[in-house]
This record gives C-alpha cells, sequence and structure tokens, in this order.
C-alpha cells in the first residue's frame, strides 16, 4: 500500500478570532484547538503513561479504518475523526470509501458514519484506501470538512440519531440512524475545476460566517499542472455552501500538491487567513474579500525543486502578529535540507526581507505545525528530530531524536509535550529549557497526526485506532 497523504499533516466554538493564550479547558473543535493553529492547551491531569491491556489510563478506545492522517476533534460530547473503510461499520458498505465517523465522548461508543465513495479517476486526485484526511472543525450542530472527493461538507452533528433531515441538502443515499446528515456540499473539482494531488486534506477554518478551506490543487502523476486557473484558497458560506470568494492561483508555478490548512487571526489590526502553498510561498489574504496582503519566499533564492526547493505543507502559527512555519515536501520525497521561519505578517508586498524576523536552517524538511508555550516553540521535522526553540530569537534550546520519521505535531500541555512519529510511539517530554524525557508508550501503528486535549483527556489516534486516555 502507498501511504501519499501528508498532512500535516488537526477549545471555545470559533465565532470569532480567539486572543493569544492557552486553549480553554473543555472542548477542541479543530485543528490546531483556535484558528491560530497553536498547539497548546490548559488541560491539566493527563497521563504519562498508559497500557491497553491492563486499561490503566485507559478510557476507551475505538477502532478505525486502515489509514487514518487527520486528527481527532471533540466538541459537543461528541468525537469525530476522518479515516478510510478498512474495517467497515455497516456490512452493507465494504468497499473502498472516505469515512468520518463519530463517537460519544463519554465512553467510545460509536454513533454515526458518513460515507463517501472514491473518485473515478482513481489514484490521480483519491489515492486507494486512504480514506478522508481532512481535520473536521465544528462549529455549533455544523462538522464542516474536506472530503476525499475534493468536496467540503457540512454535516449536522447529530447525523441521523435525531431523525432529522437538516436541508438544503435531503437527498443522502444513505439515512439510517447510524448515517451522516448532509446539510451542504460543494464540490470543488466541478464548480472550480481543481485537480487535487493525490488527496485533498485542508482542515477548514470557520471564522464569522465563512468556511475557508485549502482547495489542494496541484499537479497529476507526470508533473503537469492541469489546472492552473483553479483558485488555491476559498471560503464559503457556512450556512449555504455558496462561493464567497476565491484567492488568485499559484497556477503553474505549484511544485507539486497543496496540503497546508489555513489559520485565521488579527494581525495588526487586520484579520488575515494565512495558509502556506504549493510553490513554497507562505501568504497572508484579507479574510473580507480573499485578497492578499503579503508574501514571504521560505526557500533560497538559489534553490532547485526538487533537490533543495521545498513546498509548505505544514499549517501556520499565528502568535503575536507573527508567523511561525516550516517548509518540507511530501514525505515519499524522502529527507533533505528545511527552514523554519518567523514572519513579522503586519507589513506588506513581498516580505521575504523586509518580514524576516528570523530563520533557522539547523532542521530537516518537515510538515509539522509547531506549538509554541512559555517562551519556547517546539517542532518536529520529518527526519525525526524534535526540536525546542527560543520563539524570539531562534535559538536552538535542545533537540530530542525520535529514531523514527515524524508526520505529525506536537501537544503542550500542563508542563509536558506529547509527539507521535511513524513507528506508533507517543513520546512524552518536559516542557521548556531542560530536556527530559518522562515516557514512551507505543499504540501499535503509526502514528500521523497530533494528539489534542479536551475535558481532561488526550484524545490520540494511530493509523487504525482511536485512544482517549485519562488518569485513573
Amino acid at each position: 500500500m502507498r501511504y501519499r497523504c501528508a498532512i500535516p499533516v488537526v477549545v471555545l466554538v470559533a465565532i470569532g478570532v480567539r486572543t493569544v493564550g492557552l486553549v480553554a479547558v473543555g472542548d477542541w473543535p479543530m485543528w490546531g484547538g483556535t484558528l491560530e493553529r497553536n498547539m497548546i492547551s490548559g488541560e491539566t491531569g493527563l497521563p504519562i503513561e498508559w497500557d491497553r491491556d491492563t486499561g490503566i489510563n485507559v478510557k476507551w478506545t475505538a477502532a478505525l479504518g486502515s489509514t487514518s492522517y487527520g486528527n481527532p476533534v471533540v466538541a459537543g460530547g461528541n468525537v469525530f475523526v476522518g479515516t478510510n473503510n478498512d474495517r467497515p461499520r455497516d456490512p452493507d458498505v465494504d468497499e473502498d470509501k472516505g469515512i468520518v465517523m463519530a463517537f460519544r465522548e463519554e465512553d467510545g461508543a460509536f454513533l454515526w458514519q458518513m460515507v463517501h465513495d472514491k473518485l473515478s479517476s482513481g489514484d490521480a486526485n483519491d489515492w486507494s484506501f486512504q480514506g478522508v484526511c481532512s481535520s473536521p472543525s465544528v462549529d455549533g450542530d455544523r462538522l464542516y470538512y474536506v472530503s476525499n472527493r475534493g468536496e467540503v461538507v457540512a454535516l449536522d452533528t447529530e447525523g441521523f440519531l435525531d431523525a432529522e433531515n437538516d436541508g438544503p441538502f435531503t437527498g443522502e443515499v444513505r439515512s439510517s440512524d447510524t448515517d451522516g446528515d448532509v446539510v451542504w456540499t460543494y464540490d470543488m473539482i466541478g464548480e472550480l475545476d481543481v485537480f487535487p494531488h493525490n488527496m485533498s486534506s485542508s482542515a477548514p477554518a470557520v471564522y464569522g460566517d465563512l468556511v475557508i478551506v485549502n482547495t489542494s490543487n496541484g499537479r497529476d502523476e507526470v508533473g503537469y499542472v492541469p489546472s492552473p486557473q483553479a483558485p488555491d484558497l476559498i471560503a464559503l458560506n457556512k450556512r449555504t455552501g455558496a462561493l464567497v470568494w476565491r484567492a488568485a492561483p499559484v497556477g503553474e508555478w505549484i511544485l507539486h500538491g497543496q496540503w497546508s490548512s489555513p489559520a485565521v487571526a488579527d494581525i495588526g489590526g487586520v484579520v488575515q487567513v494565512v495558509m502556506g502553498q504549493g510553490d513554497g510561498w507562505v501568504r497572508g489574504f484579507d479574510v473580507a474579500n480573499g485578497s492578499m496582503l503579503w508574501e514571504f519566499d521560505t526557500n533560497a533564492v538559489d534553490a532547485e525543486w526538487p533537490r533543495t526547493r521545498n513546498n509548505v505543507i505544514a499549517t501556520p502559527v499565528i502568535w503575536k502578529d507573527k508567523v511561525f512555519v516550516a517548509n518540507g515536501q511530501d514525505p515519499e520525497s524522502g529527507e533533505g535540507g528545511g527552514r523554519l521561519h518567523a514572519i513579522d505578517a503586519t507589513q506588506r508586498g513581498d516580505i521575504t526581507e523586509s518580514g524576516l524576523v528570523w530563520r533557522t536552517e539547523e532542521i530537516r524538511r518537515s510538515i509539522s505545525t509547531v506549538a509554541i508555550s512559555d517562551g519556547y516553540l517546539y517542532i518536529a521535522d520529518f527526519s525525526g528530530f524534535f526540536h525546542c526553540l527560543d520563539v524570539t530569537t531562534g535559538e536552538e534550546v535542545w533537540v530530542h531524536d525520535t529514531f523514527a520519521a515524524v508526520w505529525g505535531s506536537p501537544l503542550v500541555v500542563d508542563g509536558k509535550v506529547y509527539l507521535g512519529d511513524e513507528d506508533g510511539d507517543v513520546v512524552v517530554l518536559r516542557a521548556g529549557s531542560a530536556m527530559e524525557r518522562l515516557a514512551k508508550m507505543n499504540l501499535g501503528s503509526a502514528v500521523y497526526g497530533a494528539p489534542i486535549a479536551a475535558n481532561g483527556v488526550l484524545f490520540i489516534n494511530s493509523l487504525s485506532e482511536l485512544f482517549a486516555l485519562h488518569e485513573q
């Protein structure tokens, strides 16, 4: 089986932009916890060790499919996660499908699932057995995500358990009480001629009345950009699914694929959408109309694709008017040199030079999102090195070698840092200036997402299983 979905690659319900700080104790309704995407939490008392065989510190576990790349989200008493259909919940649905599953937060009971057929185009933009890679976002009683078919989807969080068919869409093929209830869908391939490279993966940013997503437009298997005029970033009305705006495309400059997710925050008095793009640049857009405010090249001027030039797969983090993001490549491209930047996002135009706060090249290619807490920045690179840096200067404080490839992102919570790797290990380190490994636990299969914390519980999904862990 080929794994091609690079995802990086998932609080209170976000109606606007939160101020900088810890994610509040409670739900975790979106990738990154808040729209700023900083992977930190104010939860306390989470376990550093657990044993699934004896049940020590294990609240519950739930079976997923065989590939699960995105992160779970927790809201309104439910847990939602994307996966595939390799272990069917519905015996009548036993083929390769994209799946979003809903579980009860308290005990892990399976509630319902949304089933998506695979695209007939095959491997080109919907790789076999890869499922739904997007991390959902919950806003009120609506669940938003991007399906394996390149659709932005809005579901009722209750599915058909509430015996209601929420509209405007009411033509679901499957409508038992264990099926998802579609509110609306927006087909980016049919409406915008988008050509996703291998998979669609954006975690939506829900801001005000907008649902903002990366379209995943990219190259085909022979290196051609089939849809150079298709947008890379769009905003839809969250109630109707109507297109509100589309940002100018990267077009022929796309190097490979585009799998970053948008972050949103008030930066210098202007609410911006910030996203890493397939040409290796990071850009800020006006949330009101999608017009570009600034752009920053994360590569050296003389860098050449694919040897030394990278694109941006990681999700940017916005913190105190600055944007923090690393560059890298699809994991299938292997290891290589990378760059991590701190960018002053209050400036305008090409700010590659003027907007540079600091840069470090003491990092390998990375598809991971940073976490910033108490003056320290934490980031993993694909080669398995986990870095702690001074967030003000970019100077390295310490490095931990996980001895495995890392696709996912760290979570900082209660003075500890959690990070999963491709070997299925979850390492727990002490946060701060003195590196100390507190524990290393194995989940049985690769961990490609990030741990999250909600309501006193640590949630982590491996490729095939979802874990809810708590102190007993």
